[in-house]
């Protein structure tokens, strides 16, 4: 890349030039088929492979959080980083409803003990901003308590980084559209009915107050030492790639080398004969 300051502009191309020119829509991107993506995927899947083995390697500590709104595909990201990787590395965490103990305990105790030790990548499938985001609109916590989740997140975030984790944070946008379709593909798809839930149906009708938590939530806890990544994700494919591509970007990993690995012989057969067992074969079926 050139020098800025050495590049000369062309006649008509300053700031006033730009102020003048009429604003065009950008033209939509055309449908990026399943072959291109797989292309490009297997590329990004290779590199995180090499990222592991550098987590590994060198005792990193990664956290990543993934937020959104109902159906904006966090799970589908999620499950292609680990796609390829080690679930020994990569753990992937996704807490249910707080026990009535764990409601008890300070808000951000249950989410502590799955941060990552080192050698580890940890995936948080919605994290301890469900107090900015369903508690805060369904009604879960207080006023209260959103506002001291909200003032002293950073703080939390703060204390993580300085551990020597790297922690990024994804928020996954999707319009109103893309959300309903998604939702009605849940309804009418089987192999997508376990993914509804009423709170998922109650988000759909309460698009505003999640707009307005996500909104505080943004104004609050996006922060230079931990700031927010939003992800386009209504092109789910250009989604994942876009997510993943970054992802690779932030982490400073290298490849790790490896020594060349060779296939030793078969021991000789010697003495074994195979068994006359009748086994139990599965029946042809395809």
């Amino acid at each position: 890349m050139g020098d800025k300051k050495n590049k000369k502009k062309d006649k008509g191309q300053g700031p006033e030039a730009e102020a003048a020119a009429p604003s065009t829509p950008a033209e939509p991107k055309p449908n990026m088929s399943r072959k291109e993506f797989e292309a490009e995927m297997e590329k990004l899947q290779v590199e995180l492979v090499k990222m592991q083995e550098w987590v590994k390697a060198s005792g990193a500590k990664v956290c990543v959080v993934f937020e959104g709104r109902d159906a904006a595909g966090k799970g589908g990201v999620i499950k292609r980083i680990t796609e390829r990787t080690s679930p020994r590395v990569f753990r992937v965490i996704a807490l249910s409803a707080p026990t009535e103990r764990e409601k008890s305990q300070m808000y951000w105790q249950r989410y502590i003990p799955h941060l990552p030790a080192a050698g580890e990548v940890v995936l948080f499938d919605r994290s301890w901003y469900n107090r900015a985001g369903v508690e805060r609109v369904m009604g879960f916590a207080t006023p209260q308590q959103v506002e001291d989740f909200l003032k002293y997140t950073p703080l939390v975030e703060r204390a993580i980084a300085n551990s020597g984790t790297i922690l990024v944070k994804y928020w996954l946008e999707v319009s109103m559209e893309n959300q309903t379709k998604r939702f009605e593909e849940r309804i009418h798809d089987y192999r997508k009915i376990w993914k509804l839930s009423p709170m998922d149906t109650e988000s759909h009708r309460r698009w505003y107050d999640y707009s307005r938590a996500r909104d505080a939530m943004f104004a609050a806890t996006d922060t230079p030492e931990c700031p927010w990544y939003v992800v386009d994700s209504n092109d789910q494919r250009r989604g994942r790639l876009n997510c993943i591509a970054h992802l690779l970007s932030v982490i400073p990993y290298e490849e790790v080398p490896r020594e060349k690995v060779k296939l030793p012989k078969r021991q000789p057969k010697g003495d074994y004969v195979e068994p006359n067992y009748p086994w139990r074969h599965v029946p042809e079926k395809y």
